[in-house]
């Protein structure tokens, strides 16, 4: 587990790998966050390939367990980070919990000696876009009806290291 720091300053988030145990909390957070959330079918496959990591971001509380505030989801694959999710609980949303999970997600792949890092994101979502925007992440193109519910248009994104 680590606890990340920004401006010098703990921020009191943890953050670690997801396991087959955190799987309830991470479909309600999915399922909160989410019109079309991924099914639990999905994130059991992800926890079982070798290129693919998910992040939990928690927060201490006085008594019981951590709470789960949101998450990330990412491939490392060759000298590429490839973001596929990033989730924030909407009630701990603009709290930085995005911030610091996409710093831990770029870190790794900097550790691993990846070059380069892809995201696809909702063309209407601007929060992410801007969040991805002071990370260095730079549009590219655009997929067309990437989000089929929808019909909505992905932005994709690269980040050069």
């Amino acid at each position: 587990m680590r606890r990340l720091r920004e401006d010098g300053a703990p921020h009191g988030f943890l953050i670690r790998q997801m396991t087959v145990d955190d799987l309830a909390a991470v479909m309600a957070l999915e399922q909160a966050a989410f019109k079309n959330p991924w099914s639990q079918e999905l994130l059991k496959r992800e926890l079982q390939h070798e290129w693919s990591t998910i992040l939990l971001v928690e927060e201490a509380q006085e008594s019981g367990p951590p709470l789960l505030l949101g998450l990330a989801i990412f491939w490392i694959v060759h000298d590429e980070v490839h973001v596929l999710n990033v989730a924030t609980a909407p009630q701990h949303r603009r709290r930085g919990v995005a911030r610091a999970v996409m710093e831990e997600v770029l870190e790794r792949g900097k550790g691993r000696r990846c070059c380069l890092a892809t995201l696809e994101v909702r063309k209407s979502n601007e929060a992410a876009i801007q969040l991805y925007r002071a990370f260095g992440f730079r549009p590219v193109g655009i997929r067309p009806n990437y989000y089929a519910d929808e019909g909505e248009d992905a932005v994709v994104m690269v980040l050069d290291f």
